[in-house]
């Protein structure tokens, strides 16, 4: 159904609904009787001016005789546009000897999961970390001082280390099939807040998504899926063919059990490093890629607020964000994963090495500002001897973090680190910690020829928002799990190289960054799937 999209309507902060409405006949110089409905398709804040901080929208317009907008206004305010509505249906054709599997219950393998089920296919996820609500419990207890779980943690469990997260929902992956629509209507099916559909910037929230996560597999078994918490798979099986190529013919859990199945997907994340070793030795086709890491800074969220708003607390706008880049002459540098009145948590999944990761709630109502400052790494910086030489990088600065807090997060004000010394007492910024901490000197955890463009960058960025290398800002890491070191390498119909019917997906798998992306791709997985399979005979096609 054709609409008009009309961009950049501009309004005070406190306008009603009704002033929107007035706003787009406005525009399109219509009466109120032609006008059908209309739907926000995007709202953003322009904060350029503090005094005078608007909303900004584009929106879709239904009329009932676009005859009556002339053309002049359409080929200058307006564009006349058919909406890309998500309407992908399954026209595989050969038979399935056997369940779907699935292995990892992030946002990749939830969403090709719920599409498998809701499509008859009655997928298998395999999960080695807990249920979401026994996961916040173990997670909650290692905070307290509780020893760590490496099957459930931080990192592995339903939904993913985005469960744990600020939950941001933004993405740069381009939307021509409507997936990245369609990923944020289930969201709002299952829990989330109606105005994620429109929001520049949309969050969820560490609260709401655990909700989620479990609303979305409570409807995957209804479907007919199966979900196994607990289930870790050791083994890969693929039967090799004369001319080296392979065919999946199943997995094993735990060691003892063998599960058959001809369709496996990878849904495994970007810290599943036992996996990637698995797959390495199986012969798998993996590559190396950059990543990066860096260190969790913490600013007071009053300051930003100023910085953006102009002022401590927006009695209207949410708590502030921001996004900060720089180039030093060997690395880039930049803010990554930034949480808004949010906790610097423990992201551990090893035992005798540490990472931190970043988590809002869903008011982002916390004291501190924080995100992680991080600093491009590439094979040139890690070496080039192994294909997981880059996840072996990761593990030698998540020792070292481990020894500086002697098992406790390290932190350290940035003017201590500066002077390559151990902070003693915090000046006014105080940490906001999920997890135990202790005050050390992080510059014997990020190697020079990081620490150096790191500095350089936070004093760089501080001329773009003042304050923002202050000597009280309070550092903590390592930040090492921004994304995969490695990419699974896969064919135009979305398998392994030479493993037929083996789908890496996901961020693990190197082919997203962050919830959406990693939802859109699950999404991806499945079309791939379903246009080559039917679904299975006893299972029944939810239309």
């Amino acid at each position: 159904m054709k609409c008009i999209r009309i961009n950049q309507i501009k309004l005070p902060l406190t306008h009603s609904p009704e002033e929107l409405e007035e706003k787009i006949l406005e525009s399109l110089r219509i009466k109120k009787e032609n006008l059908s409905h209309y739907t926000i398709v995007k709202q953003s804040t322009d904060a350029r001016e503090k005094r005078n901080i608007r909303y900004v929208y584009t929106v879709d317009v239904y009329l009932h005789n676009y005859k009556k907008v002339s053309k002049k206004i359409l080929g200058t305010k307006a564009e006349l546009i058919t909406p890309v509505i998500y309407d992908y249906i399954p026209a595989g054709e050969r038979e399935m000897q056997h369940r779907p599997v699935i292995v990892g219950m992030g946002p990749a393998g939830l969403f090709c999961a719920y599409y498998l089920a809701k499509f008859g296919y009655r997928p298998i996820v395999l999960e080695r970390g807990e249920s979401v609500d026994d996961r916040t419990e173990t997670v909650n207890g290692f905070w307290k001082g509780e020893p760590l779980n490496p099957e459930s943690n931080v990192q592995f469990g339903e939904g993913g280390a985005g469960t744990f997260s600020d939950g941001k929902l933004n993405t740069l992956v381009k939307d021509k099939n409507g997936r990245n629509r369609e990923v944020l209507e289930r969201f709002i099916q299952f829990g989330a807040k109606e105005e994620i559909r429109y929001r520049n910037k949309p969050h969820i929230g560490t609260d709401v998504l655990k909700k989620i996560v479990k609303n979305m597999r409570n409807e995957i078994c209804s479907f007919g899926g199966e979900v196994r918490f607990g289930a870790k798979v050791t083994d890969i099986l693929i039967e090799k063919a004369k001319d080296g190529t392979g065919r999946i013919r199943g997995v094993t859990i735990n060691e003892t059990e063998t599960l058959e199945t001809e369709v496996l997907v990878l849904a495994i994340g970007h810290s599943a490093r036992d996996t990637f070793e698995l797959l390495e030795k199986r012969g798998v086709v993996m590559t190396p890629k950059a990543f990066a890491v860096g260190l969790r800074v913490e600013h007071s969220q009053s300051m930003i607020n100023r910085l953006m708003y102009g002022t401590d607390v927006h009695e209207i706008l949410e708590a502030a964000d921001y996004k900060v880049t720089y180039q030093t002459p060997e690395h880039g540098v930049y803010s990554f994963c930034m949480c808004p009145g949010g906790y610097v948590v423990n992201a551990s999944s090893e035992e005798g090495r540490l990472a931190v990761n970043g988590m809002s709630y869903s008011d982002r109502a916390g004291s501190n500002a924080n995100s992680a400052m991080v600093v491009t790494v590439t094979p040139k910086d890690y070496g080039t001897e192994h294909v997981l030489d880059g996840m072996y990088f990761q593990r030698k600065l998540e020792e070292a973090a481990y020894r500086e807090g002697n098992g406790k997060v390290p932190v350290q004000c940035f003017g201590d680190f500066c002077k390559n010394r151990k902070t003693e007492a915090f000046g006014e910024i105080k940490p906001q910690m999920k997890g135990l901490y202790q005050t050390g000197n992080l510059r014997n955890v990020l190697p020079e020829q990081l620490a150096q463009p790191f500095m350089e960058a936070m004093h760089g960025c501080a001329r773009q928002l003042p304050g923002f290398d202050l000597e009280d800002v309070v550092l903590s890491g390592v930040e090492s799990r921004t994304s995969s070191p490695v990419r699974i390498e896969r064919n135009e119909k979305l398998c392994a190289l030479d493993v037929e019917d083996l789908y890496p997906c996901g961020e693990g798998a190197g082919y997203a960054g962050g919830i959406t992306s990693a939802a859109m791709d699950g999404i991806r997985v499945f079309e791939a799937v379903t246009s080559k399979y039917r679904p299975m005979e006893n299972g029944k096609e939810i239309k």
